[in-house]
């Protein structure tokens, strides 16, 4: 049992002056890195090359998107860069920021961290002093051995080393510990080692002002839209005209600067030229297709549907994005064109029986305008004789006799339906007004008014409806 107590003894004074060494050791090896270097990590490409990336970048379906710095500063100005996701290395990519995080968890929380590790293990092996079953010690020790075998992988693999000849000096008290129990059973779980730390990605320094010139230029190469590769070469022509950091000394050569700016200054027309030129082939095309949609002419919307990509060759099939928006544009049109032909051959096959219903409606509107002066006297209270009343009354008896009698089609009864209740408030406005006057009630002269109101206004939106069917369906603008 003294031999068991002397390697647990040996492990925590171990352990501990592990911790004490450590405090005063510099961290070394491919994860060191300066602390304002952190948010920091690398966009490595397939070609070899890569791009910095300020913060996380998003992979978004078949695009990555991430912020880079264009300039070199504690504040770096960021242009938001999205590119082809089949262009990264994921694999260095990932490692680096795996690399990255853990550089940033050394630079800062690991010595806390390891700290509350030791303060854990070191309670838990002076406990065992205060233990007397055997077992119990053996159980105590396991939990320690377990938490210390687990934090590495959970800790960017920090102390891996310290932490596995600790996690081994603990095994071997295990074993004296478990045969000092009657123990004869030995258990695997508590034999495998802490495990090997994983291959990381050496941390890159800091671009210079030069490399974060030609980064974002990179950049604008990369990219498959046209603003942002525009974006982006401004950006950089920007800070070749203003960087007073750009001399003539070491890689930043005075015949570097001139030259780069002439090449983007180009590069940047040349964009332009193209944009002009695409957005002169939009203005065509959508020009032309809107003409045919608007008279329905279907094949000739197609027709120029089928020429854009043809265009889009003869232009050198430089703006995919704005190609694509031209097709969805003009695909919207020949969708309008397609309803209107629809519509227009449903109405071709109706229009007789339009026809139809309003030659024999239309006896019955004219009786309708016809009470128009009576009841827009109704309406404004300026007095209705007896003989007016009446004749208001009577036309209204005919006109909903006669409607009845007509069978609108399908389309033209919410029409038809106007047209009666036009007929049945001109008599209620007649009848109102005869008691109003009976009476001498001036709020029942108010009602004959909405009455009359109604009816007048009625009339004019059904006829409005009968004419609107009669004539061919128009675009909707």
């Amino acid at each position: 049992m003294r031999g068991v107590q002397r390697a647990i003894c040996f492990a925590l004074v171990t352990f501990l002056c592990g911790l004490g060494m450590s405090a005063a050791q510099e961290t070394s090896g491919p994860l060191a890195a300066k602390v304002d270097s952190s948010p920091f990590l690398r966009v490595f490409l397939k070609d070899g090359s890569s791009l910095v990336s300020y913060g996380e970048l998003a992979r978004l379906d078949d695009r990555v998107v991430f912020s880079m710095p264009t300039s070199v500063s504690d504040d770096p100005a960021l242009h938001l860069v999205t590119l082809a996701s089949d262009r990264v290395d994921w694999d260095r990519t990932t490692r680096y920021a795996d690399s990255a995080r853990a550089s940033r968890y050394i630079s800062t929380r690991a010595e806390q961290d390891y700290a509350a590790l030791t303060d854990e293990v070191a309670q838990a092996l002076e406990d065992i002093s205060r233990v007397d079953d055997a077992r119990l010690r053996l159980a105590i020790v396991e939990r320690a051995r377990k938490t210390l075998a687990e934090w590495p992988g959970r800790h960017y693999n920090y102390k891996h080393d310290e932490i596995r000849q600790l996690v081994g000096t603990l095994d071997e008290a295990i074993a004296d510990l478990r045969a000092a129990a009657g123990l004869s059973r030995f258990d695997l779980s508590f034999v495998a080692s802490v495990e090997a730390p994983v291959v990381t990605e050496p941390l890159l320094p800091l671009p210079t002002p030069r490399e974060a010139i030609e980064q974002t230029l990179l950049a604008a190469r990369l990219t498959e839209s046209s603003v942002e590769r525009v974006s982006l070469m401004t950006v950089a022509l920007g800070h070749l005209e203003r960087d007073s950091s750009f001399s003539a000394s070491g890689t930043n050569s005075a015949e570097w600067v001139p030259t780069t700016i002439s090449t983007v200054k180009a590069l940047i027309a040349t964009e332009l030229a193209v944009d002009q030129l695409y957005q002169s082939l939009t203005r065509r095309i959508l020009a032309g297709a809107r003409r045919r949609a608007k008279v329905a002419d279907v094949r000739g919307v197609r027709s120029l549907l089928t020429q854009i990509p043809t265009e889009d060759k003869r232009l050198g099939a430089h703006r995919p994005e704005a190609v694509a928006a031209l097709v969805a544009a003009v695909q919207d049109q020949l969708d309008s064109a397609q309803r209107l032909r629809l519509a227009r051959d449903q109405w071709l096959l109706k229009s007789g029986d339009y026809r139809k219903y309003e030659a024999a409606v239309e006896p019955q509107l004219a009786r309708l305008r016809a009470l128009k002066p009576a009841l827009e006297d109704i309406k404004a209270l300026a007095g209705s004789t007896p003989a007016t009343l009446t004749q208001i009354q009577s036309s209204a008896a005919q006109i909903l006799k006669a409607v009845s009698l007509i069978l609108a089609p399908e389309d033209l009864r919410p029409a038809h339906a106007l047209l009666v209740s036009a007929a049945q408030l001109a008599d209620n406005a007649a009848r109102i007004r005869r008691e109003a006057a009976l009476a001498g009630d001036i709020t029942r002269a108010w009602d004959a008014s909405s009455a009359a109101a109604g009816a007048l206004m009625l009339t004019d939106r059904a006829s409005a409806e009968i004419q609107a069917m009669l004539k061919p369906p128009v675009p909707i603008r």
